[in-house]
């Protein structure tokens, strides 16, 4: 089957995008150097600064000093020119972000609330990003909203959701509560967009459940049936420790969150705490939990061979507890002692919320307009 032939109009259309993302990444750059990494005529790029400065994504910054000739104008982005928000949607909170066209956060709230088919709770969440919208008044540079689910999200169905209330949930109940476009991801494969990069990454999402995301060339890759990034559920030992999901040996059933935080009566924070104080059976605990890990994560870079990210609740305690994790990690790599491959995550906070804005943010920036 012979490809239609690209239209000038998408020409046009992509080479615009390609002078923004330039133009972001670089921060302040010059008509000339746009020109030359992009590889774009000089009319070309003039015509896509004059767009994109109309939008309110460009402006003027002054002049860089002369090199013998007439002094080039700067131009530097304006990522707030638009903004996203992303609504983490979970069993028993709700966190609501504000990210711009950088995936910066500019604002963000958090609350307790138990999740609820009922049309009061809909309402509520409708009126909450609204509320929202309004006071950091962004309606008119909004680009919609991201929302990150816990689960498989397969068209308009929330799936498989490990909570079991949220199982099979309908996105319309949701979509229909806003007045703005809105994008549904999986909880797991949002964070892993939060961590960014235009890479490969394997993005080991450490909380409640164990998930996780796959990043091919900064894009995420879900998988023929949407599934892939559900590590929670590789057997890490066979015959082992139930899973919720009624089978045994998972490594959800090893490395969730809740292993530590039941050590330390429901509070995560509270066994790291007594892990740093010096406690004898945390610190045995966090052993067990680390070289359970290892494996885990071990299998992983064998299989995938690029960067892994380890982000969650547990996640954001590896820079200061991680240790142990690199030097088992570095013992058991068969292809040298290098543990290097694995990251701290970027994203410590919400990161659901602010990759599930960053999914629309990334689809306005295909085509800025």
């Amino acid at each position: 089957m012979t490809k239609a032939p690209t239209s000038n109009m998408d020409v046009k259309r992509r080479n615009r995008a390609s002078t923004l993302r330039c133009a972001l990444e670089c921060g302040r750059v010059s008509q000339q150097e746009l020109s030359r990494r992009l590889e774009l005529s000089w009319p070309t790029i003039l015509q896509n600064v004059k767009e994109l400065a109309a939008l309110g994504l460009l402006r003027e910054d002054g002049v860089y000093d002369s090199t013998g000739g007439r002094k080039a104008r700067a131009y530097v982005p304006v990522p707030e020119g638009r903004v996203a928000v992303g609504l983490d949607v979970a069993r028993d909170h709700v966190s609501v972000v504000l990210v711009d066209l950088q995936g910066r956060l500019l604002e963000k709230a958090r609350g307790a609330l138990r999740f609820s088919r009922e049309e009061v709770y809909l309402r509520y969440l409708g009126g909450l990003v609204r509320r929202f919208v309004e006071t950091y008044q962004a309606e008119e540079r909004l680009l919609g909203v991201g929302i990150a689910l816990p689960g498989i999200v397969d068209g308009g169905l929330l799936r498989d959701s490990p909570e079991p209330e949220m199982k099979n949930l309908p996105l319309t109940l949701l979509e229909e509560q806003f007045p703005w476009p809105c994008r549904f991801l999986s909880a797991a494969h949002a964070a892993g967009l939060a961590e960014g990069g235009s890479g490969d990454l394997i993005y080991l999402s450490l909380g409640d459940s164990v998930e996780g995301a796959v990043l091919r060339g900064g894009r995420l890759w879900k998988g023929d049936r949407l599934r892939a990034g559900s590590f929670g559920h590789s057997t890490l030992a066979p015959g082992g420790r139930r899973c919720r999901c009624g089978r045994a040996g998972c490594l959800d059933a090893y490395c969730s969150a809740q292993v530590l935080s039941d050590q330390a009566g429901g509070s995560l924070s509270a066994f790291f705490q007594a892990l740093q104080a010096g406690d004898p059976e945390k610190r045995e605990r966090w052993r067990e939990y680390l070289e359970y890990l290892a494996v885990a994560v071990n299998n992983l870079h064998a299989g995938f061979d690029c960067d892994i990210v380890a982000g969650g609740p547990v996640g954001a305690y590896l820079g200061e507890f991680g240790e142990l994790l690199r030097a088992l990690l570095a013992e058991r790599n068969p292809f040298g002692p290098d543990a290097s491959y694995l990251k701290e995550c970027r994203c410590e906070e919400e990161p659901a919320a602010i990759g599930a804005a960053m999914a629309q943010v990334e689809a306005y920036l295909e085509d800025p307009c």
